[in-house]
């Protein structure tokens, strides 16, 4: 049944506008977002198709990519673009919902708040990088590199280039194992150590590597790789 065609009382869009978002169901929701059905199908029918295609091929929408999506009968690459777009919306608002331009480090388990969600869903290793001011509070967060699931270059003169750039006062560095155990590999323990050498010689503190997992972390730092 297309949408048009339902009472007035269930489309997605009169739900939500009469009754709060919170009446809708994640089928209605993504509804909202692809907009258009088909001739066969309603926009929440091809909602449902995706998140069960999600569930059963990818083991969960986060993960969706756009050409996985368009692999979908009746989802092309618009929808998908769509779709993609409002899952990375989703994430950063939830890892960073008060933007992180003052957030305020105090120890591993705040950079873990501050970038567990956006990395929970990445399938390759990917190094993010927070400048910290004198006080502790991140000015800004970039992305160093992104790399293929045997590992990701950490190179000191990438590191520390937009430390040196905008004037930062210390760094933090944080990346992901996609197979879900934040245990540092000896890649991990030997390229921090060499940025803890190249931070002594720049003069800007590396104050933690912190590794996500799958909902785990591990700070080298508490770790003891890190000088406290």
């Amino acid at each position: 049944m297309q949408i048009k065609s339902m009472p007035e009382c269930e489309r997605p869009q009169e739900k939500l506008l009469y009754g709060g978002v919170q009446q809708l169901s994640n089928s209605e929701l993504l509804a909202l977002i692809i907009r258009t059905g088909t001739n066969k199908k309603s926009a929440v029918q091809l909602a449902e198709d995706v998140i069960n295609h999600s569930c059963e091929v990818l083991g969960d929408l986060g993960r969706a990519e756009v050409k996985e999506l368009t692999e979908i009968e009746g989802i092309g690459v618009s929808k998908a673009c769509s779709i993609v777009a409002s899952i990375e919306l989703a994430k950063r608002l939830i890892s960073d919902p008060g933007g992180s331009s003052r957030k305020i480090i105090r120890d591993c388990s705040d950079v873990a708040e501050l970038l567990m969600q956006e990395m929970l869903y990445e399938k390759r290793e990917k190094l993010i990088e927070l400048l910290l001011n004198v006080k502790g509070e991140v000015e800004s967060k970039a992305v160093i590199s992104v790399g293929e699931l045997s590992g990701t270059n950490v190179h000191p003169r990438e590191v520390f280039s937009p430390a040196i750039r905008r004037g930062a006062a210390a760094v933090i560095i944080a990346h992901n194992h996609p197979s879900g155990d934040p245990t540092p590999s000896e890649d991990d323990i030997l390229a921090t150590k060499r940025l803890v050498e190249a931070s002594q010689l720049i003069g800007i503190k590396l104050v933690d590597h912190v590794i996500i997992g799958n909902g785990t972390y591990t700070s080298l730092r508490a770790e003891g790789i890190i000088p406290a």
